[in-house]
């Protein structure tokens, strides 16, 4: 299916044609990766440099070599990080090893029972990133306060769990993600928690600019045809939200009325 590319996602001045964005772990090897993503049909992909090896260990396999740069836009994220001082040296050897890139997810884990996001440790690490010159896209609780601070602290696009990561519970809080969308200048999109296509068509309804999803996709029975089924979910569920859809009601409004007919 060709992508909409009159709608595209622009993020820190780089524009894409998926809303898609993808992890890279989990699956059983890296050519069921590189399946994935290719029908998927994502442009980002998330890699965590603290669990992958894109270059720091020389004798081991590269994933860059699945996953090229000049073909996808590499995210390295700081998964694994548990305090703000790790999370910033992780995005330096980041952009250490991708000579100079600088487009990093930030993530900063409180504890590793709930893997929610620490958002003292948040702030702290994506001040000193920015003011450093990173791009950072934001992991963050789903708290329109939080997501405004971070946005005014620079960050170029802030995304909110809509369940605990991997939990593949769905979009638990819609009134909160569609709060933050509503009042963000920055894109929003929704990371962690997604467990099926519904789920990523649902962030899109509520005006999300896109979905970064891993668990969903990797620990499915068929994850190349559930990351398929992720992509089209994407799209139906932005052309829903950009169709805008009829005003709920509580009782029936028959879609042939009586009035008007001719009787014999």
């Amino acid at each position: 299916m060709p992508q909409n590319l009159t709608d595209p996602l622009i993020i820190a001045d780089r524009t894409f044609s998926s809303r898609l964005l993808v992890g890279t772990g989990k699956y059983r090897d890296m050519d069921e990766t590189r399946a994935a993503v290719d029908a998927s049909g994502a442009e980002i992909v998330t890699i965590a440099v603290r669990r992958s090896n894109i270059g720091q260990n020389t004798d081991e396999p590269n994933i860059l070599e699945v996953l090229p740069p000049n073909r996808f836009t590499l995210l390295p994220n700081t998964a694994g990080c548990y305090d703000a001082e790790t999370a910033v040296r992780t995005c330096r050897l980041a952009r250490e090893l991708l000579d100079g890139h600088d487009l990093m997810k930030l993530e900063v884990l409180g504890d590793e029972k709930t893997l929610f996001p620490d958002v003292i440790a948040t702030l702290k690490a994506a001040e000193e990133l920015v003011r450093d010159g990173f791009k950072i896209m934001v992991y963050t609780n789903d708290d329109p306060i939080m997501a405004r601070e971070l946005e005014a602290m620079g960050c170029v696009a802030v995304m909110p769990l809509a369940a605990p990561i991997g939990s593949g519970l769905g979009i638990r809080n819609k009134l909160n993600i569609r709060t933050i969308v509503e009042n963000a200048s920055v894109p929003v999109l929704v990371d962690a928690g997604v467990g099926t296509a519904s789920d990523a068509a649902v962030a899109m309804e509520l005006g999300c600019d896109g979905v970064l999803m891993n668990t969903a996709i990797a620990a499915a029975q068929k994850p190349v045809l559930m990351a398929s089924a992720m992509r089209k979910g994407i799209e139906a569920g932005r052309e829903a939200y950009l169709a805008g859809r009829m005003p709920a009601k509580r009782f029936a409004s028959a879609s042939s009325p009586l009035e008007g007919l001719f009787f014999d």
